[in-house]
């Protein structure tokens, strides 16, 4: 729940006059605060105890947490709201594979190799696996520490669970290093008496793990001593239980406020279901509500796709259209007496063009021009698609200095805008294209050929 400027300025000192923090009254400076758009270190003369209390009032109500280091580090938590239309999500949860020490060394390699090299391209963005969970089933500790530096050899980078007993866990600690932060998987109620100074002692992440009536009392004391990164999970390995419970760990730490519950989760779906279209189906499920981290027993292609593609749409902000950069594109390196396609910025609409025409080979040139990352119909529909605007478009970014074609293909679903193009554009050639970008493999080499 968001603190209130007046709220804020309740709490500062009130020296009449002062304006050390470089605003003329303290309740400017407040709302400023309160906006995010200013630091409350700026203010020289608030009792600490006092800056405590503010920092904890301006944290989101889910912590965010930090494993790795370096350009693969995962941050999970950090959000603000409920439902994703009323903000955004910030963070997208890990896709994590879990790596047993009762597998073979094949498997080990194959599966690391997967998390860090397994990656695919959608609409520009390039979609990845973030993480290695590396579970102690064998009961053998020599085993499990030669997986944990396998894993570790591996990458310096990549994020890493430590799914093990704790004692097991810690050494494991020693052997990856707590630079690399990885997550120490779990800590109980029972644990803390033993295992408490240690964990401190560690500095990484740790996840808690217990029931609903069970976890705040582990996190708050977590938290008094300062240890503030944790993960939660509640221990259910049915869907529908997980599910339920991922909303009321939203809800009570959005819309209750209830701050030891207001963590980043983890769950496991590889624990759900024994075949992996089942698996994929519970990750879709809690990806959407409101997992921090998903842990699947193996990546196959056909399936991690999909799920990356559903991750990236859920945690896309909303308030921002996926766009291209609008401008003149050259496709198969075109000659001046190559054709000219034009569709809209919208980045979906823009990438289904560009692939469609690139396999057909022929040389072209795409215009895309800036309707605000709307597609086809939706910028024609509100004027920003036209003769008119995509005329304008052909003027400002000189395509008539760059094409002696003079042949422009429009796409079919505006077939309507034909005359008005030809009356903006005189000169030109303006040819109806193909309905949807699928249609080009056949319509475009026929085009070229026919000179």
């Amino acid at each position: 729940m968001a603190i209130k400027g007046g709220d804020l300025a309740k709490l500062l000192p009130k020296r009449k006059g002062c304006k050390d923090c470089g605003f003329p009254t303290c309740f400017a400076f407040a709302m400023k605060v309160a906006s995010g758009a200013e630091d409350i270190d700026k203010c020289p003369h608030l009792d600490p105890k006092v800056k405590e209390q503010i920092r904890e009032m301006l944290a989101p109500p889910i912590l965010p947490v930090t494993l790795g280091k370096g350009e693969r580090a995962l941050t999970i938590g950090e959000e603000e709201v409920v439902f994703r239309h009323e903000k955004t999500f910030y963070h997208q949860p890990g896709i994590g594979v879990l790596i047993s020490d009762k597998e073979s060394e094949t498997d080990w390699e194959r599966k690391l190799k997967a998390v860090l090299e397994m990656t695919f391209e959608r609409i520009g963005r390039i979609l990845r696996p973030d993480l290695a969970v590396l579970w102690a089933e064998s009961g053998d500790e020599g085993k499990y520490l030669e997986l944990v530096k396998k894993a570790s050899d591996a990458s310096a980078d990549l994020p890493l669970v430590l799914m093990a007993p704790l004692d097991l866990a810690l050494k494991a600690l020693e052997v990856c290093g707590k630079d690399r932060r990885p997550l120490i998987y779990a800590v109980t109620k029972a644990d803390l008496d033993g295992y408490f100074p240690k964990l401190k002692e560690a500095g990484v992440p740790v996840a808690v793990k217990g029931g609903l009536e069970e976890l705040p009392e582990v996190t708050e004391r977590l938290k008094a001593e300062g240890m503030k990164e944790i993960v939660l999970d509640t221990g259910s390995r049915n869907l529908w239980e997980v599910v339920k419970e991922q909303i009321l760990l939203r809800r009570a730490a959005i819309k209750q406020g209830f701050r030891p519950l207001g963590y980043p989760t983890i769950v496991f779906p590889c624990f759900m279901a024994d075949d992996l279209e089942g698996q994929y189906m519970a990750a879709s499920a809690l990806v959407t509500r409101y997992a921090g981290i998903v842990v699947l027993s193996d990546f196959v292609p056909e399936y991690l796709y999909p799920l990356l593609t559903l991750r990236m749409n859920i945690y896309s902000d909303p308030r921002v259209p996926m766009t291209v950069e609008a401008k003149l594109y050259e496709i198969n390196a075109p000659s001046p007496d190559s054709p000219l396609l034009v569709t809209t910025n919208f980045a979906l609409t823009y990438f289904a063009v560009a692939a469609e025409a690139e396999a057909t080979k022929v040389p072209s040139w795409l215009l895309v021009q800036d309707t605000e990352g709307l597609c086809v119909l939706a910028a024609w529909s509100t004027g920003k698609f036209n003769g008119e605007t995509i005329a304008m478009a052909v003027k400002k970014l000189g395509v008539e200095e760059k094409i002696t074609s003079k042949k422009i293909v429009i796409p079919g679903l505006l077939a309507r805008i034909k005359g008005e193009l030809e009356d903006e554009l005189p000169g030109w050639e303006v040819v109806v294209g193909p309905r949807e970008a699928s249609g080009l493999s056949s319509f475009l080499p026929e085009f070229a050929g026919r000179g």
